[in-house]
């Protein structure tokens, strides 16, 4: 698909419907987060959903409760995600895995790096809250696919 601006996703299996917002870098090369539970949010410089290589949607598991991405570990393959785009298209992808990584072992050229079709990386917080940091242990990425248009 031609590059757009992502607007919304949506992942009806775990009653996700949320605005995107843009994401950047944090100085330290980091991806930046949204500031609050709500909404999810789109990295810009990645591809855009549909576009060939990862485009990237974080948003946060708990924020003074639950966040966008609350349930996003319980994503099976074949569900689907459908980003909406600011051109009035849509790109549907299906999910191919569900993967926990710990932060300090996070596989950043799997996700980032360069792959041979149009793909989509949900990433947000998971496994355990560490209560000295107040974040948690590690990262729930899931691995998507653009589906053929019907």
């Amino acid at each position: 698909m031609p590059a757009a601006v992502p607007v919304r996703v949506q992942i009806p299996a775990i009653g996700v419907d949320s605005d995107l917002m843009d994401l950047g870098l944090e100085p330290d090369g980091t991806l930046e987060v949204p500031p609050t539970g709500f909404p999810a949010g789109w990295y810009t410089g990645a591809p855009t959903p549909g576009e060939l290589g990862p485009a990237i949607i974080a948003g946060h598991v708990d924020w003074r409760g639950p966040g966008v991405f609350h349930d996003l570990h319980r994503l099976s393959p074949d569900d689907q995600v459908t980003v909406s785009r600011a051109d009035g298209s849509a790109a549907v992808f299906r999910v191919t895995s569900v993967e926990q990584y710990p932060k300090d072992a996070f596989p950043t050229d799997e996700v980032y790096g360069d792959i041979d079709h149009a793909g989509l990386r949900l990433i947000t917080c998971g496994g355990v809250l560490n209560r000295q940091t107040g974040s948690h242990d590690d990262n729930i990425v899931v691995f998507a696919e653009l589906m053929e248009p019907s």
